[in-house]
Protein backbone atom coordinates (compact mmCIF):
# COMPACT_ATOMS: atom_id res chain seq x y z
CA UNK A 1 0.00 0.00 0.00
CA UNK A 2 1.34 4.02 -0.85
CA UNK A 3 2.48 5.73 2.27
CA UNK A 4 2.91 9.34 2.52
CA UNK A 5 6.14 10.10 4.46
CA UNK A 6 6.20 13.59 5.46
CA UNK A 7 9.94 15.29 6.01
CA UNK A 8 7.91 17.02 9.26
CA UNK A 9 10.17 19.64 11.26
CA UNK A 10 10.03 22.63 8.70
CA UNK A 11 7.35 21.35 6.11
CA UNK A 12 5.21 23.92 5.69
CA UNK A 13 2.17 21.67 3.91
CA UNK A 14 1.55 19.11 6.84
CA UNK A 15 -2.32 20.17 7.19
CA UNK A 16 -2.79 19.46 3.18
CA UNK A 17 -0.62 16.69 2.98
CA UNK A 18 -2.74 14.95 5.51
CA UNK A 19 -6.01 16.19 3.49
CA UNK A 20 -4.63 14.58 0.35
CA UNK A 21 -3.93 11.21 2.39
CA UNK A 22 -7.20 11.41 4.09
CA UNK A 23 -9.54 11.84 0.79
CA UNK A 24 -7.23 8.72 -0.81
CA UNK A 25 -7.53 6.73 3.01
CA UNK A 26 -4.20 5.97 2.50
CA UNK A 27 -1.49 6.29 5.61
CA UNK A 28 0.76 9.38 6.06
CA UNK A 29 3.66 9.19 8.46
CA UNK A 30 5.41 12.64 10.09
CA UNK A 31 8.42 11.91 11.15
CA UNK A 32 10.44 14.81 13.08
CA UNK A 33 12.67 15.23 16.24
CA UNK A 34 9.58 16.16 18.54
CA UNK A 35 7.67 19.29 18.94
CA UNK A 36 4.51 18.22 16.70
CA UNK A 37 1.47 16.91 18.90
CA UNK A 38 0.14 13.85 17.24
CA UNK A 39 -3.03 13.85 14.72
CA UNK A 40 -6.31 12.32 16.03
CA UNK A 41 -6.67 11.24 12.49
CA UNK A 42 -6.72 7.63 12.05
CA UNK A 43 -4.47 7.99 8.49
CA UNK A 44 -2.00 9.98 10.64
CA UNK A 45 1.04 8.61 12.65
CA UNK A 46 4.00 10.74 14.37
CA UNK A 47 7.29 9.46 14.47
CA UNK A 48 9.34 10.84 16.57
CA UNK A 49 13.60 10.11 16.29
CA UNK A 50 16.63 10.53 18.65
CA UNK A 51 18.20 14.35 18.25
CA UNK A 52 20.74 14.13 15.76
CA UNK A 53 21.95 14.94 12.35
CA UNK A 54 19.73 13.66 9.64
CA UNK A 55 18.16 10.82 11.91
CA UNK A 56 14.59 11.68 10.72
CA UNK A 57 16.35 11.81 6.82
CA UNK A 58 17.39 8.00 7.55
CA UNK A 59 13.99 6.80 9.00
CA UNK A 60 12.64 7.90 5.43
CA UNK A 61 14.94 7.00 3.52
CA UNK A 62 15.33 3.16 5.19
CA UNK A 63 11.45 3.07 5.67
CA UNK A 64 10.04 4.39 2.22
CA UNK A 65 9.91 2.51 -1.08
CA UNK A 66 8.52 1.33 -4.61
CA UNK A 67 4.99 2.89 -4.57
CA UNK A 68 5.66 5.43 -1.45
CA UNK A 69 5.52 9.54 -1.73
CA UNK A 70 7.88 11.16 0.18
CA UNK A 71 7.36 15.39 1.24
CA UNK A 72 10.51 16.99 1.65
CA UNK A 73 12.49 20.09 0.49
CA UNK A 74 15.83 17.90 1.34
CA UNK A 75 18.05 17.59 -1.66
CA UNK A 76 19.72 14.74 -0.28
CA UNK A 77 17.19 13.06 1.65
CA UNK A 78 15.49 13.67 -1.56
CA UNK A 79 18.24 11.54 -3.68
CA UNK A 80 17.93 8.55 -1.12
CA UNK A 81 14.10 8.35 -1.47
CA UNK A 82 14.44 8.46 -5.39
CA UNK A 83 17.23 5.41 -5.87
CA UNK A 84 14.65 3.19 -2.95
CA UNK A 85 12.03 3.46 -5.42
CA UNK A 86 9.73 6.40 -4.22
CA UNK A 87 8.51 9.47 -5.59
CA UNK A 88 9.27 13.13 -4.17
CA UNK A 89 7.31 16.16 -3.61
CA UNK A 90 8.79 19.37 -2.57
CA UNK A 91 6.73 21.59 -0.29
CA UNK A 92 6.31 24.15 -3.73
CA UNK A 93 5.21 21.52 -5.71
CA UNK A 94 8.06 20.69 -7.44
CA UNK A 95 8.34 16.99 -8.61
CA UNK A 96 12.07 15.57 -8.13
CA UNK A 97 12.87 12.46 -9.93
CA UNK A 98 15.58 10.92 -11.12
CA UNK A 99 15.99 12.81 -13.68
CA UNK A 100 16.45 16.15 -12.83
CA UNK A 101 17.64 15.09 -9.39
CA UNK A 102 21.47 15.56 -10.20
CA UNK A 103 20.77 19.10 -11.13
CA UNK A 104 19.50 19.62 -7.99
CA UNK A 105 21.92 18.32 -5.82
CA UNK A 106 24.89 19.99 -8.18
CA UNK A 107 22.70 23.53 -7.35
CA UNK A 108 22.74 22.92 -3.49
CA UNK A 109 26.40 22.28 -3.27
CA UNK A 110 27.50 25.28 -5.15
CA UNK A 111 25.00 27.19 -3.30
CA UNK A 112 26.57 25.91 -0.12
CA UNK A 113 30.19 26.81 -1.59
CA UNK A 114 29.01 30.42 -2.33
CA UNK A 115 27.91 30.29 0.99
CA UNK A 116 31.03 29.49 2.91
CA UNK A 117 33.23 31.70 1.04
CA UNK A 118 30.63 34.75 1.41
CA UNK A 119 28.86 34.99 4.64
CA UNK A 120 27.12 37.99 3.94
CA UNK A 121 25.66 36.27 0.61
CA UNK A 122 21.67 36.37 1.37
CA UNK A 123 19.70 34.11 -0.61
CA UNK A 124 15.92 35.50 -2.68
CA UNK A 125 13.88 32.80 -0.79
CA UNK A 126 10.58 34.39 -0.31
CA UNK A 127 7.31 33.65 1.62
CA UNK A 128 5.18 30.56 1.06
CA UNK A 129 1.79 31.69 -0.70
CA UNK A 130 -1.29 30.44 -1.44
CA UNK A 131 0.00 29.80 -5.16
CA UNK A 132 2.81 27.56 -3.61
CA UNK A 133 0.53 25.61 -1.55
CA UNK A 134 -2.26 25.09 -4.56
CA UNK A 135 1.01 24.11 -6.42
CA UNK A 136 1.67 21.66 -3.69
CA UNK A 137 -1.69 19.96 -3.69
CA UNK A 138 -1.66 19.51 -7.34
CA UNK A 139 1.55 18.07 -7.46
CA UNK A 140 0.73 15.59 -4.68
CA UNK A 141 -2.62 14.52 -5.55
CA UNK A 142 -0.52 13.85 -9.49
CA UNK A 143 1.97 11.71 -7.65
CA UNK A 144 -0.08 9.87 -5.32
CA UNK A 145 -2.30 9.07 -8.02
CA UNK A 146 1.05 7.46 -9.92
CA UNK A 147 2.19 6.08 -7.07
CA UNK A 148 -0.61 3.85 -6.07
CA UNK A 149 -0.55 2.89 -9.41
CA UNK A 150 2.89 1.43 -8.95
CA UNK A 151 2.53 0.02 -5.38
CA UNK A 152 3.67 -3.36 -4.77
CA UNK A 153 -0.19 -3.74 -3.43
CA UNK A 154 -2.21 -1.81 -5.49
CA UNK A 155 -5.18 -4.08 -6.00
CA UNK A 156 -4.88 -5.78 -2.85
Amino acid sequence: MTTLYIDADACPVKAEAERVATRLRLPMVLVCNGGLRPSPNPFVSLVIVPEGPDVADQWIASHCGPGDVVVTSDIPLADRCLKAGAQVVQSNGEVLTLANIGGRLATRDLMQDIRAADPFHQGKGGGFSKADRAMFLQSLDRVMAAARRVSPQAGE
